[in-house]
């Protein structure tokens, strides 16, 4: 088990945000907020504190929804890093086919609505299709992986939200 920074073992159901460039963890809840704050600072535009729940909710739902999906799932934290063992339908996941992606979405909503800034506009636009087109890579591999008892958990649960016109299969 590799060390945590403070010398003790880290916990095996850790899903830690990476300091990597190549991590969209740290993109969303990184680098996209210090850059949005950056220039918030430049433009000196307050910050509408009423919607800081917003982003917190998203990454407390990102971290979470990670954590049940590697207890129940098994296997590394991301399909870009490996398999899971198990299909995973139950928690965020019975309401939600993609709870973790959706977590970063509502985190960075969230950041707009708090900042108001352009560039969190513009952050924002660029990565809601990203992470769309992610989450449809990702049902094509799970398909190939689990099959039959896949498609049939995708025809109950949408991809997003319940309600959303693009969330089937």
């Amino acid at each position: 088990m590799p060390a945590a920074r403070s010398g003790r073992p880290a916990h095996p159901l850790e899903v830690a945000v990476r300091p990597s460039l190549s991590s969209t963890p740290f993109r969303t809840f990184v680098v996209a907020p210090a850059l949005v704050l950056a220039e918030q600072v430049v433009s000196r535009r307050r910050v509408r504190l009423r919607w800081l729940p917003a982003p917190a909710w998203g990454f407390a739902q990102y971290r979470l929804a990670g954590r049940y999906r590697i207890t129940r799932a098994g296997g590394p934290p991301g399909l870009s890093q490996g398999r899971p063992q198990r299909l995973v339908t139950s928690g965020p996941y019975a309401v939600s086919r993609n709870p973790m992606y959706l977590g970063h979405l509502v985190f960075l909503a969230g950041l707009t609505a708090l900042t108001r800034s352009p560039l969190a506009v513009a952050v924002t636009a660029v990565l809601v299709p990203w992470f769309d087109a992610r989450a449809r890579a990702d049902h094509a591999r799970l398909v190939s992986l689990f099959g039959e008892p896949y498609r049939d958990y995708a025809t109950r649960v949408p991809r997003w939200l319940p309600g959303l016109p693009t969330d089937r299969p």
